[in-house]
């Protein structure tokens, strides 16, 4: 694939986290891996697919109006690195936390390998520290 074909991919994904957007796994192998750091439940680590697109599906219901604004993307050879940030106000339950209306907007920089045409593998960092301030989950 082309590096704008990879980059096109790369944004279709992440386009996927917005309130109004359908999951598309048919983007990813089978053994996609999604390395969080942080995972919003704690700690770092990888999860599947499945588990990704779980993650995805309950922030739908927790900000149903998410905007998703790719700032830049930069690709080179099978990689694509993608600075984003996310936009919502907080409706539905996040991690225990009841839906308390507040307007919340986060960064993060996503960094997906595609290979034989789909997702295999992406990392994230993204701005926990400021999503859970915003809500009150930390002081």
């Amino acid at each position: 694939m082309s590096m704008e074909a990879n980059k096109d991919l790369a944004r279709r994904a992440i386009e996927m986290w917005a309130g109004n957007a359908m999951i598309d796994t048919s983007l990813f192998r089978p053994d996609y891996l999604n390395w969080q750091e942080p995972i919003a439940a704690g700690g770092v680590g990888a999860i599947s697919l499945e588990q990704w697109a779980e993650i995805v599906a309950a922030n739908h219901l927790a900000f149903p109006d998410l905007k998703v604004e790719i700032d830049r993307q930069i690709a080179e050879g099978d990689s694509v690195a993608t600075h984003w940030r996310f936009t919502a106000t907080h409706q539905g339950d996040y991690e225990g936390l009841a839906g308390t209306g507040r307007r919340v907007s986060w960064t993060g920089v996503q960094i997906d390998r595609v290979q034989d045409g789909k997702l295999a593998e992406s990392r994230v960092s993204w701005e926990k520290f400021t999503l859970f301030q915003t809500l009150g989950l930390i002081g």
